[in-house]
C-alpha cells in the first residue's frame, strides 16, 4: 500500500498528514513554523523531517511507502525561493540518512485551493493580514489578482484597513477631519492619546497596522460615519479581486471560498462582503472549504505522482 503526505507551512505552526490514495487521514502531527525565508530553509528542513519521521515511525512504514510528500508554505509564492527549499530539504534529509521518492514544495495558498474545492474549479479570496485572490478553471489553470503586498496592493486586508482608520484618528486629532469613534478607541485599547504618540508607535515601534482593522469593525457597526467609509471602499476592491478573477473562469457557476482573518471570521466586515457580492455576483456561491489546506496539499501530491507516472 502506498501513502501521499500533505504539509501546511505557516508562519507559527506546520500541520502533517499523511493518507492513503482516498485522502483518508491516517495520521497527523505538528510543530514549528516553517516560514523559510524568516528562520532560514535548515531549520523549516528539520521541522519537516521530524513530522514526516513521526508520521511513517507510528504507522510502521518505511519513507519509501510514501509515494509522495508535498509542503506548501509560507515564502514559496516564488517559483526560485520554493525549489531552493526543495534542493535544501532533500540535501538535509540525505544527510540524515533518509531518502524519498518525491518531495515538492509549493505556496500555503496554493494548497488552501487545492483544498478548498477538493481539486476542482473555484475561487479562493484571502483577506487577512494581505489579500490576493486565487483561481483554478476547469482546465486546471491557476488564475490570481492581486497580491501585489503592503506598498502596492493588499486591498480589502486588515492591514489596509487598520492604515486608513490611523489615518482618520491622525486627521481627526490635527482638526482636519470628521469626528470618529476610532479616535477614543485608539486610545483605550492601544494607549494612544497624541499625534506624537502615533507617530512614535507607526514609525519607531513597528505598530501593528491589522491589529487596528477589528476597531474599525466595531466603530462601522455602531454608525461611525469614517469607519463605514473605509469598509466600504475596501469590500468594493476585494469585489473588484473578485470581478476581474471571475471573468478568467468563464463558469456560469462559481464557488467562492473566503479564507483569512477579516473575512472569514463573523463580523461586520465581512457580512458586508457577501451581501455585496450576492447582489452584483449572483453566480457565485460562498461555501465553506471542503478540506483543510494540508489535504490540499495531498491532492497535489497525489496528481504529481500521477502526471510523473504517464
Amino acid at each position: 500500500m502506498k501513502y501521499l503526505t500533505g504539509l501546511d507551512g505557516g508562519g507559527t505552526k506546520t500541520r502533517c498528514v499523511i493518507t492513503n490514495f482516498n485522502f483518508e487521514p491516517l495520521y497527523t502531527c505538528q510543530g514549528g513554523a516553517s516560514n523559510f525565508l524568516i528562520v532560514g530553509t535548515e531549520k523549516v528542513s528539520e521541522i519537516i523531517l521530524s513530522l514526516i519521521i513521526e508520521s511513517i515511525e507510528a504507522l510502521k512504514i518505511s519513507p519509501e511507502d510514501v509515494a509522495s510528500i508535498l509542503i506548501g508554505t509560507t515564502g514559496a509564492g516564488r517559483t526560485s525561493d520554493a525549489q531552493k527549499l526543495r534542493n535544501d530539504f532533500l540535501k538535509y534529509s540525505e544527510s540524515n540518512g533518509y531518502s524519498f521518492n518525491s518531495f515538492q514544495v509549493e505556496s500555503d495558498a496554493r494548497i488552501a485551493l487545492e483544498g478548498a474545492f477538493s481539486g476542482g474549479p473555484g475561487i479562493l479570496l484571502i483577506a487577512g493580514t494581505g489579500s490576493i485572490a486565487f483561481a483554478k478553471d476547469k482546465s486546471d489553470i491557476v488564475h490570481r489578482v492581486g497580491g501585489y503586498g503592503r506598498l502596492i496592493g493588499d486591498e480589502g486586508s486588515g492591514n489596509t484597513i487598520g492604515r486608513s482608520g490611523l489615518n482618520e484618528v491622525a486627521k481627526e486629532l490635527d482638526g482636519r477631519g470628521s469626528k470618529t469613534l476610532m479616535t477614543q478607541m485608539l486610545k483605550d485599547n492601544f494607549g494612544i492619546y497624541d499625534t506624537q504618540q502615533l507617530v512614535t508607535e507607526v514609525y519607531r515601534n513597528n505598530f501593528d497596522l491589522a491589529s487596528f482593522a477589528p476597531k474599525v469593525f466595531e466603530a462601522a457597526k455602531k454608525g461611525d460615519l469614517p469607519a463605514l467609509k473605509i469598509l466600504e471602499h475596501e469590500s468594493d476592491e476585494l469585489i473588484s479581486h473578485l470581478k476581474a478573477i471571475s471573468k478568467k473562469l468563464v463558469d456560469e457557476k462559481i464557488k467562492l471560498c473566503l479564507v483569512g482573518g477579516t473575512i472569514a471570521a463573523d463580523n461586520f466586515y465581512s457580512s458586508l462582503l457577501k451581501e455585496k457580492i450576492k447582489q452584483q455576483m449572483p453566480n457565485v456561491t460562498v461555501t465553506p472549504a471542503e478540506y483543510p489546506p494540508e489535504i490540499g496539499a495531498v491532492i497535489m501530491a497525489k496528481t504529481f505522482v500521477e502526471k510523473n507516472s504517464e
